[in-house]
């Protein structure tokens, strides 16, 4: 592919990155850009250009030992739900926006020691980002010219160097839109989140290609490789020696995916809620397995192809060029490419907020901001930032172009790791030791990377850079014991993981001794006892800030304004009286209230130049340990009370809630119970007022014909009956519902029974020309009291004969069953229920006030009946309230044996 089409497919890359960053910063809510999954792809940062062709370069020289950097985040995936979640709980309560904010609050907001945190990052993260554009530069040429000779051009004709500029307007625009460093950034992480999808996918893609398109299979390439490689050397450990490499090689990567900037930004910075946290813990291992499926087979493969192990870290473009499989060359070019961008976004985002807030502001731009106007402070912030991304990037490309030693990308990688690792100490005794303190992580930091420099850097440079060997082999100054790669005698290590060994160790003894010996200020343990304590603080709050002095609002209050602006400020400030019932007159300002500024002022301007801001206009006093712990109880003791009036509170409430629907619920019933009286008293009356007249008229006249006689006999017959069924209904409703009435269970056809209710509403069906339609194809068993589900049927069938009309009337009984239960359906066309009715028209002193009807029909106790004889069944009755037209009951009754 020629350079200028090459070039314009890069750019439109890039375009449609942009593109995807706005289309997920226009829509921060919806389901897509916020998906837990999004967050745990965004974790696939760590999977860079290093992975993307270094890990099938290491396979190929070193055969299993590249998978030493994917186990140590393999093996820390299931921690995160506890170490992990602490780091988020804290950072978020403090709103930290950087791994040096989070050790540089560890030990009281100290400003050296941020500073000398964010120097340590950007030593890791500089030359990391030059091995990217290494990356870049190397690979393009390969895709263009299938060549690895890089061509000699200068700066204006340099592809990477446009490529660089071009991800730096990428991360500078989208990565400063908040003066808030620890809010999330949406566009860049959904970003990130497709690359990572992206990168895998052509990773997989080559890898098939390779593995059954180029071979036959897997164990095909391993025949293969069986017969022309030394298998011995690239699929063992290899001894005693090995294995110990092989623990130090998991611990780096271990501690690397927690502390390397990017990997803060995204894991912690960028997180939203817990879901994510869940998610990730399975995922991201899973993402990073499947990156590694064919990574051993790509190496085997393309030293049997190509038997050059010089080239090894681009076998994956190699191999399709080889075959003249351009459009699959082009495709894992995107997907390096897709590495680089993602790893150099973030880790400039994350190391210009460092670079802002540890080192130039607080050391040079806080006297200015302090007297600038809010909308200038913000400005000057961001455009600070954005500087600092810029600066980051043509430091890294100008470190590239002048000193691009031969070595495989892993090598360099190594060393990003290596340098990153002198924060261990610091960061991860300092969450659960309260007596570290910033003497001891200041000593420890600066001696580990002293011993980095000596044991690594320095002969790492001169073999390299320098083409000289002596240092590495002589020692230092001829002395055998200060060999940079055997120092103190100690030779079992490879140079990356001896520099690691005597580096933490005196990096971790210094910071304890120094601890221990020299105990740090009342803020530094302060700040421990919470780091140790998290859970408490997030219990607390601002509660858990111990602090003593004098402070007054509106000082406090016109800082506020002038970095954060007015509307904004005013807003939290409200927020925080209301939280803690603050009286607004109020001039003296006190600790809760010095800790939620604080915090504040940390995500625009972080930790330490918060510190800054808030003593030039506050008197502080020291705190003695005794103070701190005691004020800590006290303050959690006050949580706790308030916690249980709160409860209380709640509780009364919920009571009073309940009280008044109770009430409620009676005075509905009362109402029910007159209207049951009513109509029970007019359903007695009507019976007995005909009684009484046709006796009247039986009694008056003896000459009354025969026929004329025998009506009126039957009527007072008809009439007598009826009194004696609403007898019985009020009699056997109260039987079932005091219990006193059993079920005579029997196993019976459910067909059966329906058909026998249907045939006893027959005759008025069919004189009302109405149409009853059972389909009664299969029998289904079921244990039940016959008598009394041919009751409920009846009733039922009843009910729908009453509101259908004449002539037009149809009712349908469906019977359906399966595993668990049968459910009988019995639907009519009538004049359905009123919306208002569903709740109520199983209640026994209930009937429907649909308007349609000139009186109620029946004597409201058919459904209420019907439900006692349904649920001493084990089952359940309802309407349907979904039908337009009509009615449909629904009685469904359990399969089990009663």
């Amino acid at each position: 592919m020629s350079k200028t089409a090459l070039i314009a497919l890069i750019f439109v890359y890039l375009g449609i990155l942009f593109l995807i960053a706005f289309f997920a910063e226009k829509n921060k809510g919806s389901k897509l850009v916020s998906h837990p999954v999004v967050y745990a792809l965004s974790l696939a940062v760590y999977c860079s250009a290093w992975t993307y062709y270094g890990s099938v370069g290491m396979a190929a020289k070193s055969g299993v030992e590249f998978l030493t950097i994917y186990l140590g985040p393999i093996i820390a995936a299931p921690l995160w739900i506890v170490l992990l979640k602490k780091i988020i709980q804290l950072s978020k309560v403090y709103k930290v926006s950087s791994i040096a904010d989070f050790i540089s609050l560890r030990y009281g907001n100290s400003r050296s020691l941020g500073a000398l945190v964010t120097l340590v990052c950007a030593a890791s993260i500089i030359p990391y980002i030059s091995l990217q554009l290494k990356a870049i530069s190397e690979t393009f040429e390969i895709v263009s010219t299938s060549s690895l000779g890089i061509e000699g051009s200068s700066v204006i004709t340099d592809s990477t160097f446009y490529i660089a500029l071009i991800l730096a307007i990428f991360a500078s625009f989208f990565g400063t839109l908040a003066l808030d460093a620890s809010k999330h950034r949406t566009g860049v992480m959904f970003s990130i989140a497709v690359e990572s999808v992206l990168k895998l996918s052509f990773f997989l893609i080559v890898g098939v290609y390779v593995t059954y398109f180029v071979f036959d299979g897997t164990s095909d390439i391993y025949k293969q490789a069986k017969l022309g490689l030394d298998l011995n050397e690239l699929s063992t450990i290899k001894g005693l020696s090995g294995g110990i490499n092989w623990y130090f090689s998991v611990a780096l990567s271990f501690l690397a995916i927690f502390l390397l900037p990017r990997q803060f930004q995204a894991s912690v910075v960028e997180f939203t809620n817990r879901k994510q946290l869940k998610t990730s813990i399975w995922f991201f291992p899973l993402y990073l397995l499947l990156f590694n499926v064919f990574v051993i087979f790509i190496a085997w493969g393309g030293m049997l192809i190509l038997g050059d192990q010089s080239k090894a870290d681009y076998f994956t473009l190699l191999i399709p060029l080889y075959f003249e499989e351009y459009w699959l060359a082009i495709l894992v070019f995107l997907g390096g490419l897709s590495a680089v961008i993602s790893m150099v976004v973030v880790s400039t985002v994350a190391l210009s907020t460092m670079l802002s807030n540890n080192l130039i502001i607080p050391y040079g731009f806080i006297k200015n901001l302090t007297q600038s106007k809010s909308f200038k402070n913000e400005k000057t912030i961001k455009n600070i930032r954005r500087l600092c991304v810029f600066s980051s990037i043509i430091l890294a490309y100008l470190l590239y172009a002048l000193f691009d030693p031969k070595v495989s990308l892993f090598s360099i990688g190594l060393i990003s790791f290596l340098i990153i690792a002198q924060l261990a100490p610091s960061f991860f005794i300092g969450m659960f030791w309260n007596r570290g303190s910033a003497l001891g992580s200041k000593v420890g930091i600066i001696l580990g990377m002293l011993i980095v420099g000596f044991t690594y850097l320095l002969p790492f440079i001169t073999e390299n850079v320098l083409s000289q060997n002596s240092f590495a082999e002589q020692g230092l100054y001829g002395i055998d014991l200060l060999k940079p790669y055997a120092l103190f005698g100690v030779d079992l290590l490879n140079p990356v993981n001896h520099a690691l060994y005597w580096s933490l160790l005196l990096n971790t003894g210094a910071y304890l001794v120094l601890s221990v010996v020299k105990k740090g200020n009342y803020r530094e343990r302060n700040y421990g006892e919470m780091f140790v304590n998290s859970e408490k603080v997030v219990e607390l709050k601002e509660n858990a800030y111990v602090w003593k002095g004098e402070a007054y609002v509106e000082d406090i209050q016109n800082i506020l304004i002038r970095f954060l602006g007015e509307a904004k400020a005013k807003k939290a400030l409200n927020v925080f009286r209301k939280r803690y019932q603050v009286n607004p007159e109020e001039k003296l300002a006190d600790a809760r209230f010095i800790n939620f500024s604080e915090r504040l002022l940390t995500g625009a301007v972080g930790s330490a130049s918060a510190k800054i801001l808030i003593s030039n206009v506050a008197k502080e006093k020291p705190v003695s340990l005794v103070e701190v712990l005691k004020i800590l109880e006290e303050n959690k003791e006050t949580i706790s009370v308030n916690k249980s009036l709160e409860e209380q509170s709640q509780k009364l409430i919920k009571l009073t809630s309940d009280l008044k629907s109770a009430n409620e619920e009676l005075k509905l019933q009362d109402q029910l119970k007159d209207d049951f009286l009513d109509t029970v008293a007019h359903e007695l009356k009507t019976p007995i007022t005909s009684i009484k007249a046709s006796s009247e008229v039986l009694t008056e006249d003896d000459d009354m014909p025969f026929e004329l006689r025998q009506k009126f006999l039957n009527n007072i017959i008809q009439d007598t009956e009826r009194l004696n069924a609403l007898i019985n209904d009020i009699l056997d409703l109260e039987k079932m519902a005091s219990g006193r009435d059993e079920l005579n269970i029997t196993s019976e056809a459910l067909n059966t029974c329906i058909q026998d209710a249907i045939d006893g509403i027959s005759s008025i069906a069919e004189r009302k020309h109405i149409e009853v339609n059972f389909e009664n194809k299969t029998q289904i068993e079921a244990e039940f009291d016959y008598s009394k589900m041919l009751q409920v049927f009846t009733n039922l069938l009843s009910n729908s004969l009453k509101f259908v009309s004449e002539n037009e009337g149809r009712i349908e009984v469906l019977l359906e069953e399966n595993s668990e239960e049968i459910t009988i359906k019995i639907r009519d066309n009538g004049k359905g229920i009123p919306e208002g009715d569903f709740d109520l028209i199983f209640k026994k002193f209930y009937q429907s006030k649909n308007q349609t009807f000139k009186k109620p029909v029946g004597s409201g106790f058919g459904l209420a009946i019907c439900k006692q004889i349904v649920q001493m069944h084990c089952g359940e009755i309802y309407a349907d309230p979904g039908l337009e037209t009509g009615a449909e009951f629904i009685v469904k009754l359990p399969k089990r044996k009663l």
